[in-house]
C-alpha cells in the first residue's frame, strides 16, 4: 500500500519532511571501480575498452567495428516498420521545432553613454556526445530528446554511445541517431564508453560535452570526467506528482500515477489533492490497472515502497507542498489549472489540464524529457538547447569610457594588492593624459 498522510494530521508535518528525505534509489559505491575503469581506458584507449566491452557487454569488437558502418545503420534502419517510422519522424519534427525557439540572438551589443561598448556573443560546443543505455530496452525518444537540441544549438559533431550486449540493436535507436542527425553511433557503453567520449582514443575523438542518462557505473562516470567536459546533470529514479480535484477522471489520473511507476521499483508518484473521496477512487482505479500491467512488479514495487497519497485542504495548499518536493514531472488535472500553475515555482516539466498526459511529453509533445529529478528541479532545468550554447561576454572600451571608469578599476586592483592590474590602467590613462597635455602645448 501507498503512504497515506493529511495535512490536518498533527504528525504531517514530521512525516512529509521523512518523505522528502526519502532514499528511493541503491546507490552501490561503485566509484572506485569507474575510476580504474576510466585509468584503464587514459592508459590503454581502444584495447581497453574493446576488453571491458567483450567482459561487460559479451561483444567481441575491434578498432574498425567499435562504431556502426553506414551500411549496417541502414540495415538495422531498414528493420523498423513504417508507423512506428512516421511515429518517430514526427516526434522529431515537434522536438526540433520547439527547442529552435529557445535559440537567443547570437549576438548582442550596446553603447554606454561613457562610450564603452559591452554585450555577449552564443556559440555552440564543437563536438557532443550522448550517452544511450543499450540493448532491446533501449530509448530511442532519449536519442532525439539528447541529439536534437543539441543540432539546433549547431553542435559541429555529435556522437553517441550506446551498448549492444550481446550485440542486441533497436533499429529505433539507429532511425532516431539518423533522424536527429549524429554522426557516429558507438556501440560501447558503461563507464568505458563516457571515459573514451572524455578523454578520446585513437579511435574516438573526445568531445566536450556528455549528456544522457545511465546506471550507476555511468552516473560515477560523469561525475569523474565533469571538468574535463562538460555534463548535463545526474539524473535519479523517474517521479511523477499529480495535483487533481474532484473534476478530474480518477481511472486517468491512476494510469498517469502508473506510467511512472512501471519505469524503475525505484520511481516515485504522488497524488496530492483535497478531496478524499477522490483519492480513495484514484487508488482503487489504481490497484485494478496494475494487475493488468505488463511491468506490473516493477510498478507494484515502486508504488507500495514510494507510492504517496496527500489529502490537503486545498489546492493552494497542493501546490505549496508539491513546489517542496519540487517534481521531474507536475500534472495538474484541475479545473482551472492555468491558475494553479501560476502557484508553482519549482517543477522540471508542468502538465496542464487532464487532456496532457505525462507521457505525451516523453514522445511527441516537444518539450524535452530529459527533467531535473530528486528535488533538483528547485536549481536547474531540463535539457535544452541552450545547455549546448556557451556565453562569451563583449567589451570594447574606448580613450574616453577609459578615462571615465578606468580609474575606479585602478583604485579596486590597488585595494586588493595587484600591481600588474592596476599598472595596466594606469599606463593607459598616462598615455591619454599625455596626448592631452600635448595637444594643449601645440595650442
Amino acid at each position: 500500500m501507498p503512504h497515506f498522510l493529511a495535512t490536518a494530521d498533527a504528525d504531517f508535518e514530521t512525516r512529509f519532511t521523512a518523505l522528502l528525505g526519502m532514499k528511493r534509489e541503491d546507490s552501490p559505491d561503485v566509484d572506485a571501480a569507474v575510476a580504474a575503469i576510466i585509468a584503464d581506458v587514459r592508459t590503454r584507449g581502444d584495447a581497453a575498452v574493446i576488453a571491458l566491452t567483450e567482459k561487460f557487454d559479451r561483444l567481441s569488437l575491434t578498432p574498425e567495428t567499435l562504431a556502426f558502418s553506414p551500411a549496417e545503420m541502414e540495415a538495422e534502419i531498414a528493420k523498423v516498420p513504417a508507423a512506428e517510422r512516421a511515429a518517430l519522424e514526427l516526434a522529431a519534427e515537434r522536438i526540433r521545432t520547439y527547442h529552435a525557439r529557445q535559440m537567443p540572438k547570437a549576438e548582442e551589443r550596446w553603447s554606454e553613454p561613457t562610450g564603452a561598448e559591452l554585450g555577449w556573443r552564443w556559440t555552440p560546443v564543437s563536438a557532443a556526445g550522448l550517452y544511450v543505455p543499450g540493448g532491446l530496452a533501449s530509448y530511442p525518444s532519449s536519442v532525439l530528446m539528447n541529439a536534437i537540441p543539441a543540432k539546433v544549438a549547431g553542435v559541429e559533431r555529435l556522437v553517441i554511445a550506446c551498448p549492444t550486449p550481446g550485440g542486441a540493436v533497436n533499429p529505433l535507436v539507429l532511425l532516431a541517431a539518423r533522424l536527429a542527425g549524429v554522426d557516429t553511433v558507438y556501440r560501447i557503453g558503461g563507464a568505458q564508453a563516457i571515459a573514451a567520449l572524455a578523454y578520446g582514443t585513437a579511435t574516438i575523438t573526445p568531445v566536450d560535452k556528455i549528456t544522457g542518462p545511465g546506471n550507476a557505473f555511468v552516473a560515477a562516470a560523469k561525475r569523474r570526467v565533469f571538468g574535463k567536459v562538460g555534463i548535463d546533470m545526474i539524473a535519479g529514479p523517474s517521479e511523477i506528482l499529480v495535483i487533481a480535484d474532484g473534476t478530474a477522471n480518477p481511472d486517468w489520473v491512476a494510469i498517469d500515477l502508473l506510467s511512472q511507476a512501471e519505469h524503475d521499483q525505484s520511481a516515485q508518484a504522488l497524488l496530492l489533492t483535497p478531496d478524499a473521496g477522490f483519492a480513495k477512487e484514484v487508488v482503487a482505479a489504481l490497484e485494478k490497472r496494475l494487475a493488468t500491467l505488463e511491468r506490473r512488479e516493477i510498478a507494484g514495487a515502486s508504488w507500495r515502497d514510494f507510492g504517496t497519497v496527500i489529502v490537503t485542504r486545498d489546492l493552494s495548499e497542493a501546490a505549496a507542498l508539491s513546489n517542496r518536493v519540487a517534481p521531474e514531472h507536475l500534472e495538474l488535472c484541475v479545473a482551472d489549472p492555468e491558475a494553479l500553475s501560476a502557484e508553482i515555482t519549482h517543477a522540471g516539466a508542468i502538465f496542464l489540464g487532464q487532456w496532457t498526459p505525462e507521457a505525451i511529453g516523453d514522445y511527441v509533445g516537444g518539450p524535452n524529457h530529459v527533467l531535473p529529478t530528486a528535488r533538483s528541479a528547485r536549481f536547474s532545468s531540463g535539457l535544452s538547447a541552450m545547455d549546448f550554447l556557451k556565453r562569451t561576454t563583449l567589451a570594447r572600451m574606448t580613450p574616453e569610457a577609459l578615462r571615465a571608469i578606468g580609474p575606479s578599476a585602478e583604485i579596486l586592483a590597488t585595494s586588493e594588492s595587484l600591481q600588474a592590474h592596476g599598472l595596466s590602467v594606469r599606463a593607459r590613462l598616462d598615455a591619454l593624459n599625455c596626448a592631452e597635455a600635448l595637444k594643449e602645448g601645440d595650442a
